[in-house]
């Protein structure tokens, strides 16, 4: 990605509409349901075998195993915006962008979590506005401040409706999770998945190649 390209967007301010990137979200999953489904169920089972048998090294799935293991659900978004051939290994792409990403979402979760204890206000600022800072490590190749800023600075634009967007992926897990909780195995999947959409659609000018149509890894 251009940086340049993305501040002229941020400059020029983003807006979105909720209803679509959820629609659009839907569309997304049912094409690979069992693809997003299982690995949703692999994800659950890693986090319940730490929880259950090293409740003592959960910190550690969180900090170096988590953020890789998600970012594999914005790989397939990717992949599948461009159409192309689809492997369940997909998913593991994050872990090539390993130490940025941990950097990223530790010291970003840092700052959020400090935020909230000083003032609360901060830190769910900060939460809506580093929405995309995984996504700017692994689609623009910038280094965890920059995405962090980059993240904070577009959000911020229209901070209110990105906030919503926020209220309605929680509402969907809300009603994930009172189907029994197996719905969280489809509105989980879903919620990255739309993150993915939005992003890709706010950033798609600012791909190096004008030619392009899709954000490329």
């Amino acid at each position: 990605m251009d940086q340049q390209k993305i501040q002229r967007i941020i400059n020029s301010g983003v807006d979105f509409n909720i209803g679509v990137i959820l629609s659009k979200a839907w569309e997304m999953f049912k094409s690979r349901a069992m693809f997003h489904i299982g690995f949703m169920v692999l994800i659950g089972a890693i986090q319940a075998a730490f929880t259950l048998y090293l409740p003592d090294y959960t910190f550690l799935y969180t900090i170096f195993l988590a953020p890789p293991l998600v970012c594999g659900y914005y790989f397939m978004a990717n992949r599948q915006t461009q159409e192309e051939y689809i492997e369940f290994q997909n998913y593991f792409d994050g872990f090539k962008y390993w130490w940025n990403l941990i950097s990223t979402n530790l010291i970003s979760s840092i700052l959020i979590v400090g935020g909230i204890i000083l003032l609360i206000i901060p830190g769910v600022y900060l939460l809506v506005g580093y929405m995309f800072a995984l996504l700017f490590v692994i689609f623009g190749g910038f280094d965890f401040w920059t995405s962090m800023e980059l993240s904070r600075r577009m959000v911020h634009t229209n901070w209110l409706k990105f906030f919503l967007f926020g209220l309605a992926l929680i509402a969907l897990n809300i009603a994930g999770f009172l189907c029994l909780i197996v719905g969280l195995f489809i509105t989980i999947p879903m919620t990255y998945l739309a993150v993915y959409i939005l992003f890709e659609e706010l950033t798609i000018d600012a791909v190096e190649d004008p030619k392009d149509n899709v954000i490329h890894l």
